[in-house]
């Protein structure tokens, strides 16, 4: 699935509600805590934090799809096309990175 479907599809979903999306703030507030949601269990899965054992189990997919989807909301509030800004963000890479790093050698 692109990103634009999935735009869609969240703007389909949202867009059932009297509320709809939320304010860019909040929407922001959201994003920093659904990553702070993924670091906490990457830390517990790698860093020095283990979890207690009355701990619910989560795991990181489905961390990782709840950032996504509110960098979906965050986007269709501000008429972002994500593929656009995924392939510009890409070609910034390209420029500035290509030589940062040791390339693999080809078979």
């Amino acid at each position: 699935m692109d990103l634009k479907t999935m735009q869609n599809e969240v703007d389909s979903w949202i867009n059932q509600f009297v509320e709809g999306y939320w304010k860019p703030t909040s929407m922001a507030l959201c994003l920093v805590e659904e990553v702070g949601e993924l670091a906490r269990e990457i830390n517990h899965l790698y860093g020095e934090k283990k979890k207690k054992p009355e701990e619910a189990e989560t795991d990181l997919e489905l961390e990782l799809g709840d950032i996504l989807f509110i960098i979906l909301c965050f986007a269709n509030t501000h008429k972002i096309d994500l593929d656009h800004a995924f392939k510009r963000v890409m070609e910034k890479y390209k420029q500035r990175d290509t030589k940062r790093w040791t390339l693999k050698e080809k078979p």
